[in-house]
Order: C-alpha cells, then structure tokens, then sequence
C-alpha cells in the first residue's frame, strides 16, 4: 500500500467509526501532533501509539459526533511520496445537539514505506464552526456533491452554499473567492 491508502483508510476509519482499521494506516508507535486554533473544538496536543490516536480520533470523536465527512483538499499524493500535505475539510453533525459542524485546516502525513504506515500525522484545525441543526441538511447535501474523500477547491467553490455561516471557512480554503 502506499501513503494514499493509509489516508483513505483512516478517513475511513474516522468517518465510519471503525476504528478497527486504523492498524492498517498507522504503525504501532505512530506519532498525532494536534495544533487546534479555535475553541470551538478539543483535542490532546499529542498522542503516541497507533492505540492512542485511535481513543483520539475514531473511538473519542465517534461519541461526539456523525455524519461526518472529510475531504482531503487536491491531489492524492503519488505512490512514491512518503510525505504529503494538504488542506482539508470536514462536515459533520454533534450527537447530542444536533448542531452541524463546519471545519477546516492542514493535514501533515510523514509514512514508512519500509515499515508500511503511517509514521506521523499533524493536524492543524484553523476553522470550526458550529452551526444551528437547521443548517445541517444543506451541509450534507453540499458535502454529498464533492468527491470524496479526494476533492479539489474548484469543486468546494462551485457547491458550497453562498451562506454568511461558511465565510471563515470559505476564506481559508478559498482565498481568491
């Protein structure tokens, strides 16, 4: 597998809550660097081990929210590439509330070919907006209009609803727009 696949595995895993393949993306002593800034959302500033990150970022965030969906923002990277980043996006609804979620941010993936995973994982969260259940509906619908989870900022740019609530959002991963 290359690093593509470890990516997909773990939005697999995160967006399903199927934390069981998160094994299959990360090696055992995997590193999580979580550099979060906004209040809206929390997370540890570090996780080690491939058991840790998973409590983290499937088992954890699984209990608090669903409907998630998150894009990686351009290219997939080729299958010679051990490091990789990209912005992404997220969607997704709080379980308890109801409230739709609207996130951005940067991935930083650094993987082992030799020991086949995931070495290391940074996860910028610049932007997280929360947003009345009203809303919820037409993010999903939004969000169902992109490839997934590979998605390009022109196809962001043409489906995403010209909605004052997305204007953060919008900025960062649209900046000409």
């Amino acid at each position: 597998m290359a690093l593509a696949n470890w990516i997909e595995t773990y939005i697999a895993a995160k967006d399903h809550n199927r934390p069981h393949l998160m094994a299959q993306a990360f090696l055992p002593d995997a590193e999580l660097q979580m550099d979060v800034q906004t209040g809206i959302i929390s997370f540890p500033a570090q996780s080690l081990g491939e058991a840790a990150i998973t409590q983290v970022l499937v088992r954890d965030f699984g209990t608090k929210y669903e409907n998630v969906y998150t894009f990686c923002v351009g290219e997939r990277p080729q299958a010679h590439e051990a490091n990789y980043r990209c912005q992404w996006l997220v969607v997704m609804s709080d379980k308890a509330t109801g409230e739709a979620r609207i996130g951005c941010g940067e991935y930083e993936w650094v993987a082992d070919a030799e020991r086949v995973g995931v070495q290391r994982l940074i996860i910028v969260i610049k932007h997280m907006e929360v947003l009345p259940p009203v809303l919820l509906a037409p993010i999903l619908a939004w969000a169902t209009q992109l490839s997934y989870p590979w998605t390009h900022a022109t196809q962001i740019a043409v489906h995403m609803p010209n909605d004052p609530a997305y204007a953060a959002v919008r900025r960062y991963l649209l900046p000409t727009a």
